[in-house]
């Protein structure tokens, strides 16, 4: 009614302005955009960076799935950084997935969330796992011939690849979560269809959520709570990465419990602020209480302990950090737009330069927290140089994001109608 006054008002003779303005007033009836959890997701995908260049400095035996480790220059406290960053990162993404997932589902419909994802999620796997297969893997080959002092490791990695047959991925590789995220959002989708036929079971399933929800002690225990019994279930302290294309059954289970969580917590976003609601209190304690599980001898802890402390401190850091972002991050900063633009092309290209790194550095007589932060912060430099010249504003920003953006952070400022200027002119 307000807008037909207005269009009846001799002082708007714009029409543009006009439809800005029922343009305007339908988006409204939609939820803005939640700037902190868009910082969140970008700021827990950048930390992979992170995680995968401290990895080779850390000494001891290497991993299955990240064999190198600098046999000269390492530091076993690094190891910090790389288990607490492991507990924490994952399930806070998840959560965040799912919670866009649901708001996709619900404010655009099944059918172009659906579409959203496989183009999002599907299409940027299935391109990638092939394009970042022969870095990876060549690289990871490369590496450790050079750690082992082989003067022949570009010879020898490059014998991997003789075959076409050696081209073909193997692995999913640092892919995995989009991987699963593709599976999460079928799983979804079908769930979200289901229970929209089911009015009284959803309405059942969401009222007890949110009233779990409301108190920060209370949804803290019962989420500890069922993290555990999904870990005693799967009779493992911790969930592995699975980086395999035939489905890890406890991967996908433990993952998609935190990723429909973050469903739930669509339809309970008002209780989004209440996070803010012990934030440093828990990020402290998480931080603490996995810091000691960490220096204690974990040897001769029940499995259960171990478990239960690990479920704690996770669901500390979750409820923690993402109401540090709600509290610091709720509002719109260009800065901070950009680089959650750029979040998706840094972990994409991320790894293999994590991997080869280190063997170019590899004669460096440094410590081994030098040569993590050179590999972090020059990883870090390539990875967003190449984004801003080659992928925000081309057809690889598109594919990534869904549109090209301008290089200039200043065109990330949000664009107001000035309706109340209109108004007060007449």
């Amino acid at each position: 009614m307000r807008l037909l006054q207005l269009a009846n008002d001799k002082t708007i003779t714009d029409l543009s302005v006009l439809q800005q303005l029922i343009k305007m007033k339908t988006v409204r009836q939609k939820t803005e955009r939640i700037h902190a959890l868009d910082s969140l997701r970008a700021i827990m995908m950048l930390l992979g960076l992170v995680l995968h260049s401290v990895i080779t400095y850390i000494g001891g035996e290497p991993y299955a799935a990240w064999p190198i480790r600098d046999p000269n220059n390492f530091n076993p406290n690094l190891e910090w950084i790389s288990s607490l960053i492991h507990v924490f990162r994952m399930p806070i993404f998840m959560v965040v997935a799912g919670f866009f997932a649901a708001l996709l589902f619900y404010e655009r419909g099944s059918r172009r969330m659906f579409k959203n994802r496989m183009n999002r999620i599907t299409l940027p796997f299935l391109v990638f796992v092939i394009i970042l297969f022969v870095p990876v893997v060549g690289g990871m080959n490369y590496t450790l011939e050079v750690f082992a002092s082989n003067p022949d490791a570009i010879e020898n990695t490059l014998e991997k690849f003789s075959t076409a047959q050696s081209f073909i991925p193997t692995r999913t590789m640092h892919l995995w979560f989009l991987y699963y995220l593709i599976m999460f959002s079928v799983v979804s989708f079908l769930l979200g269809l289901l229970f929209k036929k089911l009015p009284k079971i959803s309405k059942s399933i969401h009222n007890t959520f949110h009233y779990i929800l409301k108190s920060p002690t209370l949804r803290l225990f019962v989420f500890t709570f069922l993290t555990v019994l999904i870990l005693v279930f799967m009779d493992k302290y911790w969930v592995n990465t699975s980086t395999s294309f035939i489905l890890e059954f406890n991967t996908f289970i433990f993952y998609l419990f935190f990723y429909m969580f973050g469903w739930l917590l669509y339809k309970s976003k008002s209780f989004l602020k209440t996070f803010m609601k012990h934030d440093w209190l828990f990020t402290i304690l998480g931080t603490a209480l996995f810091t000691w599980y960490f220096i204690l001898d974990t040897v001769k802890l029940d499995l259960l302990i171990i478990m239960s402390i690990r479920s704690l401190a996770c669901w500390l850091l979750i409820f923690g950090i993402t109401g540090l972002f709600i509290r610091y991050a709720s509002h719109h900063s260009a800065r901070m737009r950009y680089i959650s633009d750029a979040s998706y092309w840094v972990y994409l290209l991320h790894l293999p330069l994590t991997i080869i790194i280190p063997a170019l550095i590899a004669d460096w007589d440094i410590s081994g927290v030098l040569k993590f932060l050179f590999v972090m912060l020059t990883t870090s430099c390539i990875c967003f140089v190449t984004y801003h010249f080659f992928v925000r504003n081309t057809f690889i920003g598109k594919f990534l994001n869904g549109r090209k953006y301008s290089r200039k952070t200043s065109d990330l400022k949000q664009v107001e109608i000035p309706e109340l200027k209109i108004i007060r002119d007449k």
